[in-house]
């Protein structure tokens, strides 16, 4: 079924997507490709469905995982950044976990939240994430579990701003 809903022929699903995946921020999303941001990792990809998509500021592209957990994704950013946030609208994520690393091109990362999202009855998950300030040059996100076998990330927002050193 999730599959039938995200077919881009299915007429609902941008005006959908896009009321639902849009949000005013006072910050700077720091996690756009057009940003600078880039996927450095993700445990998982689909041709059609890339990883890249999370973070192209289109909800009617997304990243599709494979049928195991846990899934992880690393958005490395163009510099440090101070982040406040993170907005993740997504379908059957059950457990995330978010950790960031302070060092370039490092394989350190600390947690910084864990969050159980609701189910949502094929309906698009949102979920805000408040981190008070944090320092990262990237951000992992660890799928630890899924409603479904399947999870999909349309769009993660992480406002923020440069750190200037």
């Amino acid at each position: 079924m999730l599959a039938r809903l995200l077919q881009p022929e299915a007429k609902f699903v941008k005006p959908v997507l896009t009321l639902l995946c849009h949000h005013k921020w006072t910050m700077f999303d720091v996690a756009l490709s057009s940003a600078g941001a880039h996927i450095a990792l993700a445990t998982s990809s689909d041709e059609k469905h890339p990883p890249e998509n999370m973070i192209d500021g289109k909800a009617e592209t997304f990243w599709s995982t494979t049928g195991m957990f846990p899934q992880e994704v690393v958005i490395r950013f163009q510099t440090m950044m101070k982040i406040t946030n993170v907005h993740i609208c997504s379908y059957n994520i059950r457990k995330l976990k978010l950790e960031a690393s302070e060092m370039d091109e490092s394989t350190k990362y600390d947690t910084i939240a864990e969050t159980e999202i609701d189910e949502t009855d094929s309906q698009l998950q949102q979920e805000e994430i408040q981190l008070g300030e944090k320092r990262a040059y990237s951000l992992r996100l660890v799928i630890e579990s899924g409603y479904d076998h399947f999870v999909s990330v349309h769009k993660v927002v992480v406002s923020g701003q440069a750190v200037h050193q």
